[in-house]
Formats: C-alpha cells, structure tokens, sequence
C-alpha cells in the first residue's frame, strides 16, 4: 500500500488559492530555499501514513471544499506517492488540485507528464528571498504559475497578477495543543510587523520548529 509522508492537513484554508480549501502540506524537502518559512517541513521521515488512511480523514472534507492546496515540504520528493495520493483524491472528489513545487518546471516535465490530469495548476520555481514579492500567491516573483487544464484556467488565470494591496494572505489557525499557525504566503514584512504588535502589547513571538516526535523548540 502506498504511503505519504506528511507534515499536516488543514480545513479551511483561504490563502492558498480560490474559496475554501484543503490545504495538504508533505513532510521533507531537498531544496531548503534559503528564507523558507517552513523549515519544519525539511526533515524527511521513516514514519508515513498510507493514503487510503490520508482519504479517509480527507473525506468529510470534500464535500465542503472548493479545492485542495498541496505544499510542503516538496511533494515531488515523493513523486510516487504524489501521484496515488492525488488519484485517490480525483476519485472523490471534482474540484481544482493546486501544487506547490521548488522545483523548476522543465526539472518536472518527466513527472507531471505521468500525472496528466491529476494537476490543475502548479507554482513553480524556488523560493528566492532577495527577488521582488509583488504577484499573486508566489513568494517570490521568479515562480512560475501553470495552468494544466482547462480548470486550471478557470480558476488560475487571475493569478497571474500584481499582488492587491489589500488581499487577504494569511489565515491563522490554532491547534488542540494551543500552537498558533500562520497559513498562506506572508509579504515580506509580514512577520517583522507581527513581532511589533505583539511586542508593543506585552506578548512575546517566538517561531518553533516541530521535530518527528511532534515536541517544539525554539528557532
């Protein structure tokens, strides 16, 4: 059976693309951009949980969903997986599957060719801390959005634009343990303006990193 190694799940999100959607986030990554704000998702695991498992937990979702953002980490260290995960998931259910990949595009050609129509829009390209932040969900502005189907088109094709002044970026959630999470793609000064806020309020912000066992340290 196969298996995926994962870093979390999440319902709502609506950040990562239009209306309300799974967000999927794979655990371990190659790359490791400098300037990641998802350092936590580096570390690759033995621990991973068979998709059928994944669905299942996926499925009261998926009737709610508009779509599903899958990041990471990089899926695409896990292509194998990658690719029954999001079969599992066409099964079930019929709205947009946007990736988010580090790699760039042509470096995915093989991969994506074997998963034709099981993407709908992808972003790709890495990270680059010191490149211009001004379109729409990229972190920096040397990815790349393709639109794969003709879903993708629908649903993409105003994404190849200037970032608004006044989009909506992050959503904040709170786990059952009380760890805050920020979700989305900050702008650049998002976190220094966060960490004043706090600050001038009497609050403290620390970042943590989660290790296999799930336990936080600090940055």
């Amino acid at each position: 059976m196969t298996a995926i190694a994962l870093s979390r799940l999440h319902f709502p999100v609506t950040t990562l693309g239009p209306g309300r959607r799974i967000g999927i986030w794979t655990q371990g990554c190659s790359l490791r951009c400098p300037g990641c704000l998802s350092p936590e998702t580096w570390r690759f695991r033995r621990e991973k949980t068979p998709v059928a498992d994944v669905i299942a937990h996926l499925r009261p979702w998926l009737a709610q969903a508009d779509g599903i953002t899958v990041s990471g980490g990089e899926p695409f260290d896990q292509p194998q997986a990658l690719a029954a995960l999001l079969t599992a998931i066409r099964a079930e259910f019929h709205g947009d599957i946007l990736v988010f990949s580090g790699y760039p595009f042509p470096v995915l050609n093989d991969e994506l060719a074997r998963m034709t129509g099981l993407i709908d829009a992808l972003m790709s390209e890495p990270f680059e801390q010191d490149a211009p932040q001004t379109l729409r969900l990229r972190g920096s502005d040397n990815q790349r959005l393709h639109l794969l189907t003709p879903l993708g088109e629908t649903c993409f094709a105003r994404y190849n634009a200037p970032l608004p002044a006044d989009e909506k970026v992050l959503d904040l959630a709170i786990d059952d343990a009380g760890v805050v999470s920020l979700i989305g793609i900050p702008r650049r000064d998002d976190m220094q303006r966060l960490n004043e806020f706090l600050t001038d309020r009497g609050h403290s912000f620390t970042p943590v990193l989660r290790d296999n066992k799930d336990r936080n340290r600090s940055l």
